[in-house]
């Protein structure tokens, strides 16, 4: 068997609290092994499997839909597909999903183009998504943390 850790481990490799790695063992998702003491222990592989829950889960998959995949799911680049996996209301729960993620992205998008035109108007000598280079002291400035600024805040 190879390398274990308990749960306050796998939090801190994860940045996900142990309280989530419970309820994501609640929920079907994680099947860690217990020690006689109770303790949970958890194979390194695991790592990769709370890094994929948490990103199903930020995209918007319940922990049913997620619990339905995640047997599927080898990695982020490998999927098994089995013949029962995709049901009639889990293809259409799953295209919602795709759906809600896709307009999440196109409102993203849209919002960093419009931040990227402010700072284009605001700073025109300035390539945008460059650190600024200085500023001379002539050239007012308002920069996020200056004092100027926190006043404002």
């Amino acid at each position: 068997m190879g390398a274990v850790m308990k749960i306050g481990e796998l939090s801190d490799r994860t940045g996900v609290p142990t309280r989530m790695l419970r309820y994501y063992e609640e929920q079907g998702l994680l099947a860690p092994d217990r020690a006689a003491n109770g303790y949970r222990s958890y194979p390194e592989s695991v790592v990769q499997d709370v890094q994929q829950i948490r990103g199903l889960l930020d995209s918007g998959l319940t922990t049913e839909m997620i619990r339905g995949i995640l047997p599927f799911l080898n990695g982020p680049d490998e999927i098994h597909v089995h013949p029962d996996c995709l049901t009639p209301e889990m293809s259409a729960l799953l295209t919602g999903t795709i759906d809600r993620i896709q307009a999440r992205i196109d409102c993203l998008g849209r919002n960093r183009d419009r931040l990227k035109a402010y700072l284009a108007a605001v700073r025109p000598a300035e390539a945008v998504g460059r650190p600024e280079q200085g500023v001379s002291e002539a050239e007012p400035s308002v920069r996020p943390g200056s004092v100027r600024n926190k006043s404002r805040a």
